[in-house]
């Protein structure tokens, strides 16, 4: 693999590297450090409750703030300053919803910019938001933002601040591109006024990412970033894995190992804030039984509570739902599933620059959907940088990408990014210097093994460090 990381980068993955292996041979004994109150759950946390009047605000509109204090799994303080904002966004029909964002302020932070991080945290309950798992002492119901903190981590070394939305808004509504994609402009927007922060500039330069899921917000973000909040600085986008069309995705992971991920956008994309006044009266009229209480689980259960109650399930079952494989073709189901594919409109096409990357051999979402959109996009005027990996699968791409990753964000801020769009496809599978992650793979798929056995019951990684730790150094 081809990378070129200025020294700074260089260093700060070595850091993130050094850590990483710092936390997997981490022992409970030394995780032990915890709060004197453990912090409240999103659903009985005032803080998330918008005040009255809340909807006559603009967009972006701070309505609460709070120091806080970050941890690692909970239980590892991260040290550094961290905020959280409640903030006005939008929902899909256009009122007034509120959403919660976390901002880590690392030492010597660079004033003039901020990052925006997407993590993928893929549930449709509101326990699984991030802004909660960052806390010290809150219970790790979400492993992909808890493990994805870990990257994050990097951009801090680098002195950058660093904001984490629950872009899914106050439902925590899965799935739907345009919710997504406003809630991450609004949390910019709210982040660029929050004076706290001493920022120099009223209009800080911005960069934005998110991997899997996480693309879902980013690349909604870039594709609204042009009607939605053009007066906002953004110098780039980075986002790989990318779901750009939920219906390819769905067909894609249907009664596979993954296919939990399905119920959990279904229930997502049937809150109230997402399309929940057109959907919810079809999907009642055609859940069996068992399909009802599938669509329960995910609305209370994280992402990987969901992969391990639901595998090879198939949603075009007549099990599932009465229209078996015809669902597809209801005409208000296809309409929603049509709304939410990336590239589709001329309108909808980002005018900071891309980063796009896509493993070939992606085992949750088609390589040939994120394909589409970046051919869709370049047809429009929009400068993609668009890499195939041709070795690794999903989990593992999203770590050997960051080198990459780690050198666009910092070519976007310094406005040194390519114009027009570009291809190129890498080979290898060493990374520099962490690109063992191919050969990570069984691990982690040892891990999804272990995992299985437990049961949904012990799905708390607090209860069950210990099957961790045995999984890391198997």
């Amino acid at each position: 693999m081809t990378s070129y990381l200025g020294s700074s980068a260089r260093l700060a993955v070595m850091a993130l590297l050094a850590f990483m292996l710092a936390m997997a041979s981490a022992r409970p004994a030394s995780m032990r450090i915890l709060p004197r109150a453990a912090p409240k759950a999103p659903s009985d946390d005032p803080f998330y409750q918008p005040p009255a009047g809340y909807e006559s605000e603009a967009p972006g509109t701070i309505l609460r703030e709070r120091e806080i204090s970050v941890a690692f799994l909970g239980l590892i303080p991260d040290p550094v300053k961290a905020y959280q904002l409640l903030y006005r966004t939008t929902a899909i029909n256009g009122t007034a919803i509120a959403g919660v964002t976390t901002i880590f302020v690392p030492t010597s932070a660079k004033k003039d910019r901020f990052l925006s991080f997407h993590t993928a945290y893929d549930s449709s309950a509101t326990i699984c938001n991030p802004s909660y798992n960052y806390q010290l002492g809150a219970a790790q119901t979400d492993i992909i933002s808890s493990a994805e903190q870990l990257i994050l981590q990097v951009y801090l070394l680098l002195g950058y601040i660093v904001t984490s939305p629950d872009y899914e808004g106050p439902d925590a509504a899965f799935g739907p591109g345009h919710l997504e994609g406003m809630g991450v402009l609004d949390s910019m927007r709210a982040v660029s006024s929050f004076k706290t922060l001493g920022l120099s500039s009223a209009n800080p330069m911005i960069v934005g990412t998110g991997y899997s899921g996480g693309a879902i917000a980013t690349g909604w973000a870039a594709s609204l970033h042009p009607t939605y909040a053009p007066e906002l600085d953004i110098k780039g986008w980075v986002q790989g894995g990318t779901p750009a069309n939920l219906t390819g995705t769905l067909v894609f992971i249907d009664n596979t190992l993954f296919s939990g991920f399905i119920p959990a956008a279904v229930a997502g994309l049937a809150m109230p804030s997402a399309y929940g006044a057109e959907l919810n009266p079809i999907i009642n009229g055609i859940l069996t039984a068992k399909g009802a209480q599938v669509l329960e689980t995910a609305r209370t259960t994280c992402a990987v509570g969901d992969i391990l109650a639901f595998p090879e399930m198939s949603l075009l079952s007549t099990e599932i739902q009465s229209l078996g494989d015809r669902l597809l073709y209801q005409p208000t189901i296809q309409q929603i599933l049509s709304k939410n594919m990336m590239g589709v409109n001329k309108t909808e096409t980002p005018t900071a620059p891309v980063f796009v990357y896509h493993a070939t051999q992606d085992e949750i979402i088609p390589y040939a959907n994120a394909s589409t959109m970046v051919d869709s996009w370049c047809s429009n005027g929009a400068s993609v940088k668009f890499t195939t990996f041709a070795t690794g699968g999903h989990a593992t791409t999203e770590v050997i990408a960051i080198p990459d990753a780690i050198s666009f964000v910092e070519a976007a801020f310094a406005g040194k990014t390519a114009s027009g769009c570009s291809k190129n496809t890498e080979l290898g599978s060493i990374l520099n210097p962490i690109a063992l992650g191919v050969e990570l793979e069984p691990i982690l798929t040892k891990l999804i093994d272990v995992l299985a056995h437990l049961g949904q019951s012990d799905s708390n990684v607090k209860q069950n460090l210990n099957v961790l730790n045995e999984v890391v150094t198997w």
